[in-house]
């Protein structure tokens, strides 16, 4: 018994959400009220959050493994259910009847993320990706009667499956020649015999790294997510703009640094063409929007093309970047989505006039856009610096300038929001959504936004 219990202990967090996921569901059943789901998950994310930093150690024979990378990153997990949860109990498009389902499946790919950001071996990775992907699947078509909530989780289940099936044809070809699905087997592999010089390798790795890119939602894998975001629950939106992209980072992560380590060189080169293509992609298609959502969908992606440059060095420094970008991401695109769930308004045009009939909403709103633009004294400032510095340092200064060009460029569309509120007219009477749980959110959101500019050192020293 106290070997299964060691053995467990690296997954005590992951058994905690399950426990936590079956009640949520089953208090469903009995209760009706949203609110007290909400309340169940944000507890139980707080209960997993403080087991975290004691589940430290490896499980299944390095299949699972608990370390401070992947700690990091559960914390934001934890941090996104919190948060959504917040925000979702007042959402009147998500009925009362079906809150136990809801919640539960908000939870249900959490428990992937996690899996995700631990896996050791392909098969743990590829089951926490299945578990968070379908669960996210249902979560966007969750408003059932909403046709266009409909067509974008059809649209998203036939892409992922796609993109799952690529994966998988990737991990295949990987075991077929290493015989091994644990990343370390084939890092020793990868480290004798190369990856240049062996073609079906290179293949299995673009397999793996195409797939990887649709989960991140990087050009050209990226069409999906401005149906997705548009078409799902607003709640979920934001949910699934940080709980499956910081999963499928933290997994690539891994991938590339336990596995692919010794051939950086090659997957480099690989990765500096898409971060290039989703930068461009990102900001250029996000100018011509109308809908925000769609606006924050092109902008979530190239917030991914920033966030793979932190990557392409292969340093400490770069991942260290990205990480804390990730975390400063998770808080201003979940503010952004709360400030949007508040007005209930998802054109650009009706935010005209904002500002003087609601000055504190609009004020937040304003926080958020200059954050996701990268202006001081914001998070979004420092995440972007420390970002920049860190691939300059790593001898990448021309990719630097590139995507400092393009981060230029969206300040146009992000300050276009902060226009509409503040410098024009309308007759049109904007009605906030009372909700103190959302008011709650938007406001611990703005105060990380402002804390993690004015007083970065401790977030980047995590």
């Amino acid at each position: 018994m106290s070997e299964l219990m060691r053995e467990l202990g690296p997954l005590f967090p992951e058994i905690l959400m399950t426990v936590l996921t079956l009640s949520v569901f089953l208090a469903g059943l009995a209760v009706k009220k949203k609110s007290i789901m909400a309340f169940l998950s944000i507890l139980g994310a707080a209960a997993a959050a403080y087991a975290i930093p004691i589940s430290a150690g490896t499980a299944f024979n390095g299949m699972f493994i608990s370390d401070g990378y992947g700690m990091f990153f559960k914390y934001i997990f934890m941090l996104n259910i919190s948060l959504t949860a917040l925000m979702s109990i007042d959402y009147s498009a998500v009925d009362e009847r079906h809150s136990g389902e809801y919640y539960s499946l908000v939870l249900l790919a959490s428990i992937g993320m996690m899996l995700m950001a631990s896996a050791g071996d392909l098969i743990v990775l590829y089951l926490g990706l299945e578990l968070m992907s379908l669960s996210t699947y249902v979560l966007t078509g969750f408003l059932r009667h909403n046709l266009k909530s409909n067509e974008a989780s059809l649209k998203y289940f036939l892409l992922g499956t796609f993109a799952t099936a690529i994966l998988l044809y990737g991990i295949a070809m990987i075991y077929g020649l290493t015989g091994a699905t644990n990343l370390k087997a084939v890092a020793d592999y990868i480290a004798k015999n190369g990856l240049a010089a062996n073609p079906v390798m290179l293949l299995a790795v673009i397999s793996v790294t195409a797939a990887f890119s649709f989960k991140i939602a990087a050009a050209p894998f990226h069409m999906w997510a401005p149906d997705a975001y548009e078409g799902a629950p607003t709640p979920i939106t934001a949910f699934m703009s940080i709980g499956p992209k910081t999963a499928a980072f933290a997994a690539f992560g891994r991938v590339l640094f336990d596995a692919l380590g010794s051939a950086r060189m090659d997957w480099g080169t690989i990765l500096i063409a898409i971060a290039i293509a989703t930068i461009v992609v990102g900001n250029m298609f996000a100018l011509a929007q109308t809908n925000i959502k769609r606006m924050l969908a092109y902008s979530s992606i190239a917030h991914a093309g920033y966030m793979l440059m932190g990557i392409i060095p292969g340093t400490k420094e770069g991942m260290d970047a990205m990480m804390t970008y990730m975390l400063i991401y998770a808080f201003m695109n979940m503010g952004a989505f709360a400030v949007v769930i508040a007005l209930g308004k998802e054109e650009i045009k009706s935010y005209d006039g904002i500002a003087r009939r609601h000055p504190l909403i609009s004020a937040a709103m304003l926080v958020f856009m200059f954050s996701l633009a990268g202006i001081p004294p914001t998070a979004g400032f420092i995440g972007k610096l420390s970002l920049f510095m860190a691939v300059i340092k790593a001898g990448y200064a021309w990719l630097a300038v590139i995507a400092v060009i393009f981060s230029a460029v969206s300040a146009y569309y992000y300050l276009r929001v902060v226009v509409n509120m503040y410098m024009k007219e309308t007759e049109e009477e904007a009605v906030i959504a009372s909700s103190p749980s959302l008011g709650i959110a938007i406001l611990i959101i703005v105060l990380m936004v402002f804390i993690i500019g004015i007083m970065p050192s401790p977030f980047l020293n995590l």
